[in-house]
């Protein structure tokens, strides 16, 4: 298995090719489909089979119009995704499943969106927009905030803290970096000890 990253300054997001021996390759949030994008998928000589969504919002997604006119795939995210024209599977909850040979888990993590998956495979974490480098994903409430940071408190920090970190705008990370320096992180559990202490 072989991970690329692509960037577009289209919605500054990241989209993430994951290929196996046999050419077959996974899409994750392909937010915007360029020329790059395309001689980076068929330079490995890779067919795009399945396309992963962290959440729904058009910096994540805006390509994949495009993309179905090239290959044919099948989407997948944890809620409906659209007008589809290929075949989409839903995705529940704690989900350990395989596609072309390569085992992904799923975590629900809502907040950014109530939509929001993070995927894992292998030591690879794929986070969307919860978990950013250095901070976590934007919210549209105070309860919609306080959500994303206990879904991060209870279902991700446990994890590996050597997993890698490959979120949906900015630089890869490790889950180590993100407990030790990650601001938002940080300012909630000071917040927490606080209210503890008193």
């Amino acid at each position: 298995m072989k991970i690329f990253f692509h960037f577009s300054v289209i919605g500054f997001s990241n989209t993430y090719l994951i290929g196996n021996d046999e050419g077959d390759a996974i899409l994750i949030d392909p937010g915007h489909m360029d020329l790059q994008l395309l001689e980076l998928i068929e330079s490995n000589h890779y067919y795009i089979r399945h396309i992963l969504l962290t959440h729904r919002h058009p910096s994540h997604t805006a390509g994949i119009g495009t993309l179905s006119k090239i290959y044919d795939f099948d989407i997948y995210s944890y809620s409906p995704f659209g007008e589809l024209t290929t075949a989409y599977h839903p995705l529940p909850e704690n989900h350990e499943f395989e596609l072309s040979g390569i085992k992904i888990n799923t975590l629900h993590v809502p907040g950014h969106s109530s939509d929001s998956i993070v995927y894992i495979i292998d030591k690879a974490m794929f986070t969307g927009d919860v978990l950013l480098s250095g901070r976590v994903g934007e919210t549209d409430s105070k309860l919609s905030h306080s959500l994303l940071m206990r879904s991060i408190k209870d279902k991700l920090l446990p994890l590996d803290d050597r997993m890698i970190m490959f979120p949906g705008h900015g630089a890869p990370s490790t889950l180590k970096i993100e407990s030790m320096f990650n601001e938002d992180l940080l300012h909630e559990m000071r917040v927490h000890t606080h209210e503890v202490s008193e």
